[in-house]
């Protein structure tokens, strides 16, 4: 079992980051395995990814999770059901004028430390660019 965190300031207002990750749609545009994402009903959401597992083919999957969206406190939890107990919550603070600090925080059974950690920093850069970029 594993918990993780990592941070990482962006250069844009809380509420904007806020604005643009509660948008299920901009997944894919942080999430370069995502290839689409659509809420359906409430707080599910349908996505479906394109993934390589180490040493195998690369392949199309497609699921079902949950989103949840915060509006107190500008936090946005999700998970997915499955063997991994996967869930998590990204947490958006006011850090300075025109800049927030984004933390992300997961948990899964499934604990493979190192390369979790570089997943969930490589989520955060892929999100910061992201937004910096659409509101630049």
């Amino acid at each position: 079992m594993g918990d993780y965190e990592a941070s990482t300031t962006v250069a844009v207002s809380a509420q904007v980051l806020f604005g643009y990750l509660s948008d299920v749609e901009h997944l894919p545009d942080y999430l370069p395995q995502m290839t689409e994402a659509h809420r359906t009903d409430g707080d599910q959401v349908e996505v479906a990814a394109v993934i390589q597992p180490e040493g195998g083919p690369q392949r199309e999957v497609s699921g079902k999770a949950w989103i949840e969206v915060v509006e107190e406190g500008k936090k946005l939890k999700w998970g997915a059901t499955g063997a991994h107990d996967y869930h998590g919550e990204l947490d958006i603070d006011h850090a300075a004028e025109g800049t927030s600090l984004l933390t992300v925080r997961l948990h899964t059974d499934h604990a493979e430390g190192p390369s979790i950690d570089d997943g969930l920093r490589h989520t955060l850069a892929g999100i910061k660019s992201s937004v910096e970029n659409q509101a630049g």
